[in-house]
C-alpha cells in the first residue's frame, strides 16, 4: 500500500487565512527584539519556576501534617505548573534559534499541553473559591462534601474535563514553513486556521471557556464571601482568603493581556480580515504568551511572601506552616459554627420562656 504523506495532504487544506498567518508569523519572527525579550522572559520563568514550584511540591508532600482542600489544589497546581516549566527550555531553543525543531507531532503535543495547564490553572483556582465560599457561607455542608474519596474522584474528573478542554489546542497548531529575510525559509510552529471561522471559535473558546466563565464564578464568590465576613462578628484577617485572593489577582495580571489579544484579533478577523493591524496582533503573540507563562513561575514566589513571618522560626519548613493554616482556618470556622448552635439554641429556649412567662403575668392581670 503506498504510503500517504500527511503533511501534503494537511497543506493541501491550507487557505488564504493560513497564508496571511504565515506572513504575520514571518514578521514576527524577523523582530529580533520581540524574540529576545520573549527568550529572556521564559528564561527567568524557568529558573523560578521549575525551583519554586518543586519546593512547592516538596513542602506539602514532607513537611504539611495537615491537609486541607486548599493545600490539595495547590499541589495540583504546583504539579500543572512545574511540569509547564520544564518544558519552557523548548520554547527557549525555539527563539533562540529562531526555528522549530521538534517536529509537526512535538509542536502540536506541546501547545496542546500549554493549553491543558491554562485551564488547569483557572479552574483550580476557581474550585479553590468555590471551597472558600462554602467554608465561610456554608461552613456547616463542608464536611459533607470534603470527603478524601469525593476529592479523589473530583479531582480525576478536572482533570479529564482539562485534557478535552485543550484539545483545539493540538488540533489547530501545526509547522509551516515562512520566508526568511536572505530568501532562505525556516520552520514555524504556529496557529494554523484553514478557515476564518477557525480562528474565530479557537480564541473565543479559549477566552470564554478559560477566562471570562471561571473568573466570573470566581468574583462571585469573593463577593459572597466577603458579605458573608462583614455579617459576622469574626472579623480577623483569615489566611486562607488572602492567599487565594493573591492568587487569583496575579493569575489575572499575567493572563489578561493574552485574552484581550485573544478578543482583539477575533474582532479583527471578523470585521476587518484584510487590515494590516493583522499583523502586527499576531507579532504580540511572543509578548502576551512569555507574560502567561510568568504566572506559573508568580505562585512560589506569592507563597514566600505570603509564608515570610514563618521564615525565621521554621526555616524551610515555612511554607508547610503557611499550608497548615488554611486547614486551621477552616477547623475553626466549623468549631466556631458548631458552638454557636447550642448557644443560639439555648437563647431561643430562653426568650420562649420568658415570652410565656409575661402571658401568663398578663392573664393573671387581666383576670383581676
Amino acid at each position: 500500500m503506498a504510503r500517504i504523506d500527511t503533511t501534503t495532504v494537511f497543506d493541501s487544506f491550507i487557505s488564504t487565512t493560513v497564508n496571511e498567518t504565515l506572513r504575520a508569523n514571518e514578521n514576527t519572527t524577523r523582530n529580533r527584539v520581540t524574540t529576545a525579550v520573549g527568550a529572556l522572559i521564559l528564561s527567568l520563568t524557568f529558573l523560578i519556576g521549575v525551583p519554586g514550584n518543586a519546593f512547592i511540591i516538596w513542602s506539602i508532600l514532607a513537611r504539611t501534617r495537615k491537609h486541607s482542600i486548599t493545600t490539595m489544589l495547590i499541589l495540583n497546581m504546583a504539579f500543572a505548573d512545574g511540569f509547564l516549566m520544564a518544558l519552557t527550555i523548548i520554547f527557549i531553543v525555539y527563539l533562540a534559534k529562531r526555528n522549530w525543531v521538534f517536529w509537526n507531532a512535538g509542536c502540536q503535543l506541546l501547545f496542546y499541553l500549554c493549553n491543558a495547564n491554562m485551564y488547569a490553572s483557572i479552574m483550580l483556582i476557581m474550585l479553590m473559591s468555590l471551597h472558600r465560599l462554602m467554608a465561610v457561607v456554608w461552613p456547616h455542608r463542608e464536611s459533607a462534601f470534603t470527603s478524601k474519596r469525593i476529592i479523589r474522584r473530583l479531582l480525576l474528573g478536572f482533570w479529564i474535563l482539562v485534557l478535552v478542554m485543550a484539545v483545539p489546542g493540538y488540533v489547530f497548531r501545526g509547522k509551516a514553513q515562512v520566508n526568511d529575510t536572505n530568501e532562505s525559509t525556516r520552520e514555524e510552529c504556529i496557529p494554523i486556521h484553514p478557515k476564518s471561522w477557525h480562528l474565530i471559535f479557537h480564541y473565543l473558546f479559549e477566552t470564554v471557556v478559560g477566562f471570562v466563565i471561571p473568573y466570573t464564578i470566581i468574583l462571585a464568590s469573593y463577593v459572597c464571601i466577603l458579605r458573608r465576613l462583614r455579617q459576622t462578628k469574626f472579623r480577623r484577617r483569615i489566611r486562607s482568603e488572602n492567599l487565594i485572593l493573591i492568587i487569583v489577582v496575579t493569575f489575572c495580571l499575567f493572563w489578561l493581556p493574552y485574552h484581550i489579544l485573544n478578543v482583539l484579533q477575533v474582532v479583527i478577523e471578523m470585521f476587518w480580515p484584510k487590515s494590516s493591524f493583522k499583523d502586527t496582533a499576531q507579532s504580540c503573540r511572543f509578548i502576551t504568551a512569555s507574560l502567561a507563562f510568568v504566572s506559573s513561575s508568580a505562585n512560589p514566589v506569592l507563597y514566600t511572601f505570603a509564608g515570610k513571618s514563618y521564615i525565621h522560626k521554621n526555616g524551610l519548613s515555612f511554607m508547610a506552616k503557611l499550608f497548615e493554616g488554611t486547614a486551621l482556618d477552616s477547623e475553626s470556622r466549623r468549631n466556631r459554627k458548631a458552638s454557636r448552635e447550642p448557644r443560639d439554641l439555648a437563647l431561643e429556649e430562653r426568650e420562649a420562656d420568658s415570652s410565656s412567662t409575661s402571658a401568663s403575668i398578663n392573664t393573671e392581670k387581666n383576670k383581676i
